[in-house]
């Protein structure tokens, strides 16, 4: 059984409440998926795709529904109530996502977006964590040198400075010799790129931003999605071309008016496609 993650088990009992799932037939190892949850005409035999955590009683359960995060990832949460022992993030499930003070790298309120990962502690539970994002975040953006970019706070470092994920996914950093007194873990900023490292990292600054007209841009790419029933079926990922022909805007124009409407929770941005919220 693998807490924390998807996997196709067995149905292997159906009963008033729900039904067992196991690995295979025969196994004594069984974890409930309750009633409420279960497909219709499913029957003992069939498989059954799902993801596996802990409940209220710290008991390993079944979810058909999907979490905004597994092991191995990292995503922004928002942050549902602060405790005596840590704070709780709402990740899509029933029950919320631990968040233990000593894994902060800064006390967080009600309401905050923040960076997180996830991981299994001592006594096996799935919880959140704000640290170790550095080695997960991404190396592959487009952006270059002057662009335009969006990020969120997620560490500080008074050897290397401040740590932003650009997008909420690209690792980039702020010198630590740039103020960043007024910064908070969490919050969203504009930057500019002044290097881009061979490894893919980004260097990025605050100082001397110029300021950028881009709300006719956004209105363009609204009334581009409202076009689209809502899903623009492509992301700042598509190449200038496709970008210019469905918008009338540079790559470099899209990605800066989008990165607004993102951090105005207008849109959503998944894979491969731009989604009106």
């Amino acid at each position: 059984m693998k807490l924390g993650e998807y996997q196709e088990l067995l149905v292997v009992k159906k009963v008033e409440f729900g039904i067992y799932l196991s690995e295979a037939e025969g196994d004594e190892l069984r974890v409930l998926l309750p009633k409420k949850q279960v497909p219709e005409n499913i029957e003992i035999g069939d498989k059954l795709t799902v993801f596996l955590y802990k409940d209220s009683k710290d008991r390993l359960i079944a979810t058909t529904a999907t979490p905004k995060l597994q092991l191995g990832q990292f995503c922004v949460l928002k942050v549902s109530e602060v405790g005596e022992i840590g704070a709780f993030l709402d990740w899509g499930l029933e029950k919320d996502l631990f968040l233990p003070y000593k894994e902060m790298t800064e006390k967080v309120k009600k309401d905050d977006e923040i960076l997180v990962t996830l991981y299994i502690d001592k006594s096996s539970r799935l919880c959140a964590s704000m640290k170790g994002l550095y080695d997960l975040l991404l190396l592959d953006s487009s952006y270059q040198k002057e662009d335009v970019v969006y990020g969120r706070v997620y560490e500080f470092s008074g050897n290397f400075g401040t740590f932003v994920a650009v997008d909420d996914k690209y690792s980039a950093m702020i010198p630590h010799h740039e103020d960043h007194s007024k910064l908070h873990i969490g919050d969203w900023i504009e930057a500019k790129v002044t290097n881009v490292k061979p490894d893919g990292k980004l260097d990025i600054t605050m100082r001397d931003k110029s300021y950028i007209q881009i709300d006719e841009d956004t209105k363009k790419i609204m009334e581009v999605i409202e076009a689209y029933a809502g899903v623009l079926p492509f992301t700042d990922k598509a190449s200038p071309e496709v970008i210019l022909k469905e918008t009338n805007l540079s790559k470099n124009a899209f990605k800066r008016a989008v990165g607004k409407l993102y951090k105005e929770h207008i849109v959503e941005i998944t894979q491969t496609s731009i989604r009106k919220l």
